[in-house]
């Protein structure tokens, strides 16, 4: 039998602004994120993003135990890393919530997924896919009446 040789993977990427698709999920899986309250402190902390870790965030979707949002390196100060960026934004918005007593510490996973994208295609199919999660959860029947989702700047390959 055969056996079939895996493909390395890239050591580097060559896009000139890549987007990367990220998700991130609640410690133990907790249903604490689609609330009002919530969604304001994840809302505000994408719009301080630029400021903040030099990332842009552009379309995002909060269900109720996890997050997906795209971004790409953009703002006012020098680009984080991907990791440190995430793992800055956990920091600000676990601490948010604590203040706010939304949840209890510790809010999100330890690690995240991220993909990175290759073509305006690739974009615009992860965002149907994400578009459509709250209507496969069963939350609600049109991905349009989903209340915890936007859009903080348009981000184009």
């Amino acid at each position: 039998m055969q056996r079939h040789k895996h493909l390395r993977r890239l050591d580097t990427v060559r896009i000139a602004a890549p987007i990367y698709f990220i998700t991130i999920c609640t410690a133990a899986r907790r249903p604490i994120l689609a609330q009002p309250a919530a969604f304001a402190i994840l809302r505000a902390e994408f719009e301080d993003a630029p400021s903040r870790h030099g990332w842009s965030i552009g379309r995002f979707v909060v269900m109720p135990d996890h997050l997906h949002f795209f971004c790409a390196e953009g703002g006012s100060v020098a680009p984080a890393s991907l990791s440190r960026f995430v793992g800055g934004f956990k920091q600000w918005t676990a601490k948010s919530m604590a203040r706010s007593q939304i949840a209890k510490p510790p809010l999100w996973q330890r690690e995240f997924f991220d993909h990175l994208l290759r073509a305006q295609e690739s974009y615009d199919s992860k965002w149907r896919y994400v578009l459509e999660n709250p209507v496969r959860a069963g939350l609600v029947e049109r991905s349009e009446d989903w209340p915890f989702g936007g859009e903080v700047t348009a981000l184009r390959l």
